[in-house]
């Protein structure tokens, strides 16, 4: 038994080791391809000879500073699709940065937690850990699409009364980018710099859809793209969108309401086995020793603990209605 104690204590204390190093040399090479580039805007700025594609104005598209781990994602879709993400949430963060934090988060949690509880147990709770940051990322995401949705429909109406005050359409999107909050007017302000910028606005709108896959942004669109084919007064086209948006937006308010009281039932469900433990543990702490003792315990809690948070979230994903 002490052969075996050591032997886990020396391999969590040679994991840690080798987390830490692993994340030192990630920040030297980091700290190396920084200074690279430095170097490389500082000759570009005194050298105007460069061509377009040597230009440092241009964004890098890398998914990581780090040569290796940039092919090695660059190899899977999973890649592009935290990139898509990423942009959507308006975070200034790399792909590499992600993942390599999510590989960290997941590494500490099973080395920690190996000990404590039992091994599936750590394995499921390292899986946790190592979500925690892209489930970050999707909670910003669906609150700014939350927050856009909700104010699009004035945006439109903004945009009416300026083609009905005979503003064209680029001029009328430059207004209303200027004088609404984001992140409508981010959106609004980057598609008009598209298509201003000699890309056109079917290009446009295309990377408008792509970056807010919402059905109020699509069906915008299609109004635009179908009024510069067959023509017609796109300000009453614009208006009735936004009505129509505007009653979705409060029917869903409603169902939002309506099912405020599932969602807190599932929280207090999840909430009162955990509670009951702890009054026991006050009240009759020998009641609940038996369960830490015996062999079977760990597991037995582990379980329990799984299965709560397993019903939480089934709890909120049934009560969850989408319009």
């Amino acid at each position: 038994m002490i052969l075996v104690s050591s032997l886990a204590f020396f391999l969590v204390v040679f994991l840690m080791a080798a987390i830490a190093v692993a994340v030192a040399w990630m920040a030297f090479l980091k700290t190396r391809v920084e200074e690279s580039d430095a170097v490389q805007r500082d000759l570009a700025a005194g050298d105007e000879s460069l061509s377009p594609e040597e230009s440092p104005l241009l964004r890098n598209e890398r998914l990581s500073t780090i040569t290796l781990w940039d092919s090695l994602l660059s190899r899977f879709d999973v890649g592009e699709i935290l990139k898509t993400r990423l942009a959507q949430a308006e975070l200034d963060w790399s792909v590499g940065r992600v993942t390599s934090m999510m590989l960290l988060m997941g590494a500490v949690t099973l080395a920690v937690l190996t000990r404590l509880i039992p091994s599936w147990a750590a394995l499921l709770a390292a899986a946790g850990a190592a979500y925690a940051p892209y489930g970050y990322i999707v909670r910003r995401r669906d609150k700014r699409f939350l927050k856009f949705r909700e104010n699009f429909p004035d945006v439109l109406d903004s945009l009416a009364r300026a083609l009905r005050a005979g503003y064209p359409l680029s001029a009328a999107m430059e207004m209303i980018a200027a004088e609404t909050a984001p992140p409508v007017s981010v959106e609004m302000r980057r598609t008009s710099a598209e298509a201003n910028l000699g890309r056109g606005w079917p290009h446009a709108l295309e990377s408008l859809a792509r970056r807010v896959p919402l059905l109020e942004v699509n069906m915008f669109i299609a109004a635009v793209q179908l009024h510069a084919r067959t023509g017609g007064k796109l300000s009453e086209v614009i208006s009735g969108l936004a009505e129509n948006m505007r009653e979705a937006i409060a029917l869903q308010g409603e169902v939002r309401s309506l099912s405020a009281h599932g969602k807190l039932t599932g929280l207090i469900l999840t909430i009162l086995p955990a509670g009951i433990a702890i009054m026991m543990m006050v009240v009759s702490p020998g009641y609940m020793e038996t369960l830490f003792h015996h062999p079977w315990g760990k597991n037995l809690i582990a379980a329990a603990v799984i299965c709560l948070l397993l019903a939480h979230f089934v709890i909120r994903k049934l009560v969850d209605i989408q319009i």
